[in-house]
């Protein structure tokens, strides 16, 4: 998307028309002053488009391998690939809670976290943690924001494959499969759940 700035407008309407008004008085007589306007209009040769590039160093330039490729070459170009980190939000410390769908563990943020990091190995094919997955360009995190009473806030990060609603929508369901008590799983910023946030590296 081009902006166009103030001074580049009217760089752009200085370029297009010149003003020359001449002035010339006579030292015998101050009554006689000449003013001439001279309007010229520009060829265009020296316009170019600016460039919008704050943003350039955001998009994901990577290569990825296909769908169709063997599953080594995917885990060789994944392996070159970092995995999404997990911010520091005290799940290191906290062992994956691995229990079946209709569970009914209490709702506090050690379960949460516990639960979390069991929803990034089962529901691993949509994350980037696995080098097969970043291979072929699905490079996608979630990281605990914190909770809001019954609400778990989280935060998703990288490319997914699947759009960022169905990603949410699968670890809520997850998570309330095992917590029941929480009534809603949702993001820090509604943005995360755009297609535009899927091409941010």
């Amino acid at each position: 998307m081009m902006r166009i700035s103030a001074i580049a407008l009217l760089c752009l309407l200085e370029s297009t028309l010149s003003f020359t008004i001449l002035h010339q008085s006579s030292s015998l007589s101050a009554s006689s002053t000449t003013s001439t306007r001279t309007f010229l209009s520009s060829d265009w040769s020296s316009f170019a488009a600016l460039e919008d590039d704050e943003d350039t160093d955001l998009v994901d330039t990577n290569t990825y391998a296909k769908e169709e490729d063997s599953q080594e070459l995917k885990a060789q170009v994944g392996a070159s690939l970092e995995p999404p980190s997990i911010d520091d939000d005290g799940s290191s410390s906290i062992a994956p809670i691995s229990v079946p769908a209709g569970s009914q563990l209490e709702l506090d943020e050690d379960t949460v976290l516990g639960v979390l990091n069991a929803c990034r190995a089962e529901l691993g094919t949509l994350f980037g943690y696995s080098a097969e997955n970043r291979g072929v360009g699905i490079t996608g995190g979630v990281d605990y924001v914190g909770l809001d009473g019954p609400i778990v806030v989280l935060r998703l990060k990288g490319r997914y494959w699947h759009q960022r609603t169905t990603v949410l929508d699968r670890i809520a369901n997850y998570l309330q499969q095992r917590i029941p008590e929480i009534i809603e799983v949702t993001v820090e910023d509604p943005w995360q759940l755009t297609d535009e946030a899927n091409e941010v590296w």
